[in-house]
């Protein structure tokens, strides 16, 4: 499992919602059976679950605008290793990886972009 889908996980994304899906699939279906019919997304409120998070948390963690912030409060490994295997996951580009400042800030932009491409509430100043 990759770290994007730890984050996911953590924030309650999917997880009931795929193993349906799974167990929907009639047993012994060919590969070339008709596509199964899409899945709607449900909406998770990751605004709420941060902020809840947050509120908790013994240290003061701005969690809107640093991606090691977000990683803590999920309970993540946010080292630079982390974040650099974390970036690799999601693809960016070689330029920002050699500058961690300029990878972080498109890490943290990438990850919360992703989070709302799968159905997290977040908000448009956010992106």
């Amino acid at each position: 499992m990759g770290i994007f889908s730890s984050i996911l996980a953590k924030l309650g994304f999917g997880g009931e919602d795929k193993a349906a899906a799974v167990e929907a699939a009639p047993a012994g279906a060919s590969q070339a059976a008709a596509p199964a019919a899409p899945v709607a997304i449900s909406v998770v409120d990751v605004m709420a679950k941060m902020e809840s998070l947050a509120g908790t948390h013994p240290e003061k963690l701005n969690w809107k605008v640093s991606i090691v912030d977000l990683l803590k409060l999920l309970g993540l490994d946010s080292s630079l290793a982390s974040r650099k295997e974390l970036a690799g996951e999601l693809g960016c580009p070689a330029e920002k990886m050699s500058d961690s400042a300029q990878m972080n800030i498109w890490l943290h932009k990438t990850v919360l972009q992703k989070l709302a491409a799968n159905g997290g509430n977040i908000p448009a100043e956010l992106l």
